[in-house]
């Protein structure tokens, strides 16, 4: 077991979850068989086979790309038991009912190989409980593993053991999840609803219990407990029509009947609003109707008090807003406390309540209080978990005032702190997260981070307040630093000899000041490193060039000062390509423009797995003008020269439509069907493994006797290219899918992509290709639709159709 490797995964059940977890192993590139009872009518995996069609159509789509869906095995219990030998790891997701998943257990244990883990994803049933229904010799391979949904893009995954599981099973499977499935995993304890359905839906009780005591309705409550608390975006009751009121009644229920004896179980009573829309059959989104509804384009709320639906709209006091924007957390909260705004007393209130919970519960759900802030921020999207908030705000003066109102009635219970708020060695060090760990109710000390050897991988793990680890914005040994970048090193760890260039101006917008320091990076690296490594810690890795910065140098210089500064960046693009080292592009979130460009002139591209990448330049009324268009031309010249008989324009096209649609990837899996990452670039699951790999690949090069590629000719479509993809366009303008601009834009990108006027079939450089972006570009900066464009994205943020 020492080499144990998750090679194939079985997952029984092709429910909602069961089918979206069975596509992000596909995505993973792990061999998955999803099964399901026989259908009674038609194929017998007919179940399965029209779970697997619906992932095409879901969205957000779990699939990394729809073909993906092929990749996933179809099987059913009455003829395909025999496929469970060979797997690796079963994963069990069928419907919440102990007797259902005991009848499956015993159906399928005698066909599970010696070595394979077995794991339930309940979200709440006990594990311990489950594991009575598994032979007793599978029991200590048996634990729980809770994704969150949507499993793809959720961060969070819940492991939970039973006494009998042994710990190296749990510690392999944590090892999994995290590289290959690119999860935030956390050790729960076996407790109804484990940490983070636990914490969240008390949150949901409170949120409700304490918006009727206010008279709030639904949509200002969102607007409060949404991005201006540091929350997701949907906010509460938003976030129940996205998961379904069906689903948060059941996880509701579990409290309800697993809880009865809890000091908090009164407030566990499914609130009325949520019972008379369950009942009316409005289950959220999946029903179209839930605690909003459309009605055309006009959204409405639900109004609890007559039962209809209202016009939605209403959003949070400006005074209370303003509070919730002061940056020093101890402010904000005396200030909320302190308020007599009804608003700003409904926060003050939801925070007490869930900070009051989450310390009577912690010893009880949680080996420490670290493991409670990530469950909830990699569950609920929250940007600080509720310990980490409470202690920023002041852990002695918070105490106190939580203290008091309980004391006063005025909290939802009356249940006390626990001493260990008040007195030891966390009310001595003012709070539950301190350098050397975390707080553990259970154990009575603070608990430092589990040495697992699959975190080694994590350069800068997510760290919480009061931890004071490093961070990717200031670890490292730093070489040079200005406002546009800093140029740096990782300390130790085997990694110090590459170099890291991260981009530091806003959205990481590409200017002057940043191609001065990438420069100056490739000039670093090739004296003193083995290669360099463009990442940021924060996201997005790039929104393009810095628009900005272009318009005062169009405006002092004309157009000789932009065909310069375009010159400018299409040299420093191409000397990343032509570096002595290898250049790796480290790519997470929105690579855009710009941003694509400079990650397709690197010499290799690790793309995290959520990264969205396109030049979507048309959207300002320009073409990509860094070398994007050359790019895409010798890529369809390489492309078919590895087929010579084939057409050399059926390999541009993709290139030509998506710059000239600004199509922009919906992963990094669907980027490499688009052309923007290539054979050889590596897609990475988690997040914070990113610049670990990259720098390992930049070693791997140069270890290998990395040289830099020879500058080929490009052979290109030519007039007849352009002529061709000219008539396609102007069908869409004339069929009034596009405007007239567009197709001008549309015609720019063929003439530079099919290399000018030339004969089709004709040899190129890319100097040749660069200098017809830059004329191009320069044309367009002068057009007064293209100028429109750009003005309006400056002043709104929004791209203008014109």
């Amino acid at each position: 077991m020492a080499n144990f490797t998750v090679k194939k995964v079985a997952v029984l059940g092709a429910g909602v979850m069961g089918a979206q977890i069975a596509a992000h192993l596909a995505n993973a590139q792990v061999d998955v068989v999803l099964f399901d009872l026989p259908a009674k009518e038609g194929p017998k995996n007919g179940v399965v086979l029209r779970a697997i069609e619906g992932l095409k159509k879901l969205n957000p789509a779990p699939l990394g790309h729809a073909d993906l869906a092929a990749c996933i095995a179809a099987a059913n219990y009455d003829d395909d038991l025999e496929l469970l030998r060979g797997c690796d790891l079963v994963i069990e997701a069928i419907a919440e009912r102990m007797d259902w998943k005991h009848d499956l257990y015993r159906k399928v244990g005698p066909w599970l190989a010696d070595h394979a883990i077995f794991a339930t994803n309940t979200s709440g049933l006990s594990i311990g409980r489950l594991s009575e229904g598994v032979d007793e010799k599978l029991r200590a391979r048996f634990c729980g593993v809770h994704f969150f949904n949507p499993p793809r893009y959720m961060h969070l995954v819940e492991l939970i053991a039973t006494p009998a599981t042994d710990p190296a099973i749990v510690d392999r499977l944590e090892t999994f999840l995290t590289t290959t499935l690119g999860k935030g995993c956390v050790r729960a304890k076996d407790t109804p609803n484990f940490i983070a359905n636990r914490l969240g839906t008390f949150g949901m009780f409170a949120t409700v219990a304490e918006a009727d005591k206010a008279g709030l309705a639904i949509d200002v409550v969102d607007d409060l407990t949404g991005e201006k608390l540091g929350r997701a975006k949907s906010g509460t009751f938003r976030t129940v029509d996205v998961v379904g009121l069906d689903t948060v009644g059941h996880v509701m229920k579990t409290m309800q009947d697993q809880l009865p004896d809890d000091p908090f179980a009164a407030l566990y009573r499914t609130p009325a609003s949520f019972s008379a829309l369950i009942a009316k059959g409005a289950l959220g989104q999946k029903t179209r109707a839930g605690f909003y509804r459309k009605d055309g384009k006009a959204v409405l709320r639900y109004d609890p008090a007559s039962g209809e639906y209202v016009p939605a709209g209403a959003k949070a006091d400006e005074t209370v807003a303003r509070i919730l924007k002061k940056k020093d957390p101890v402010e904000r909260l005396k200030l909320l406390r302190e308020s007599t705004n009804p608003q700003a007393r409904f926060v003050w209130a939801v925070l007490r309540d869930a900070w009051h919970y989450a310390a009577c519960k912690l010893g009880e759900i949680a080996d420490n209080a670290r493991d409670v802030d990530l469950a909830m921020r990699f569950g609920f999207g929250m940007a600080q978990g509720p310990f980490e908030a409470w202690q920023q705000a002041g852990w002695t003066q918070v105490a106190e005032w939580i203290k008091a109102d309980i004391d006063a009635g005025q909290a939802l219970a009356s249940v006390p702190l626990p001493s260990w708020v008040f007195e030891g060695p966390v009310a001595q060090r003012g709070g539950v997260h301190q350098p050397e760990g975390s707080w553990s109710a259970a154990r009575g000390e603070f608990v430092p981070r589990a040495a697992h050897p699959v975190y080694q991988r994590q350069l800068f793990p997510v760290t919480l307040a009061g931890e004071q680890a490093p961070s990717g914005h200031t670890g490292g040994h730093t070489i040079h630093e200005d406002d546009s970048i800093r140029l740096w090193t990782v300390d130790g760890r085997g990694v110090d000899d590459v170099l890291v260039a991260s981009i530091r101006s806003k959205v990481h917008a590409i200017g002057p000041g940043v191609i001065a320091g990438l420069l100056k990076a490739v000039e670093l690296a090739e004296r003193d490193y083995k290669g360099l490594v463009i990442w940021s810690p924060d996201d997005p890795f790039s929104y393009g060039a810095d628009l900005q910065a272009m318009l005062p140098v169009f405006m002092s210089g004309g157009v000789p000062a932009i065909e310069a500064a375009e010159k400018g960046l299409q040299d420093a693009m191409l000397r990343l390509r032509y570096a002595h080292v290898p250049t790796i592009a480290a790519v997470a979130n929105m690579a855009l423009g710009g941003g694509c460009e400079l990650a397709m002139y690197c010499a290799r591209r690790v793309a995290h797995l959520e990264s969205y990448i396109g030049l979507v330049e048309v959207g300002v009324g320009l073409i990509p003008g860094s070398g994007g268009l050359a790019f895409g031309a010798r890529r369809a010249s390489e492309e078919q020269a590895v087929a010579p008989d084939s057409n050399l324009l059926d390999f541009l096209k993709k290139y030509v439509l998506a710059a000239g649609t600004a199509q922009v990837s919906r992963s990094a899996i669907e980027a490499q069907s688009m052309g923007y990452l290539v054979p050889g670039d590596r897609v990475v699951f988690h997040r914070q493994e990113l610049l670990y790999a990259a720098i390992r690949e930049a070693k791997a090069m140069s270890d290998a006797g990395y040289r830099p590629p020879r500058k080929s000719m490009i052979r290109v479509a030519g007039r007849t290219g352009i002529a061709t993809v000219s008539s396609q366009m102007m069908n869409m303008r004339d069929g009034g899918f596009i405007s007239a601009h567009d197709y001008h834009l549309g015609r720019t990108i063929a003439e530079v992509m099919c290399g000018g006027d030339v004969e089709a079939g004709s040899v190129v450089d890319e100097e040749w290709l660069m200098a017809l972006e830059r004329k191009a570009f320069t044309a367009l900066i002068q057009h007064p639709k293209t100028q429109e464009r750009v003005m309006g994205m400056l002043q709104t943020g929004k791209p203008v159709r014109n």
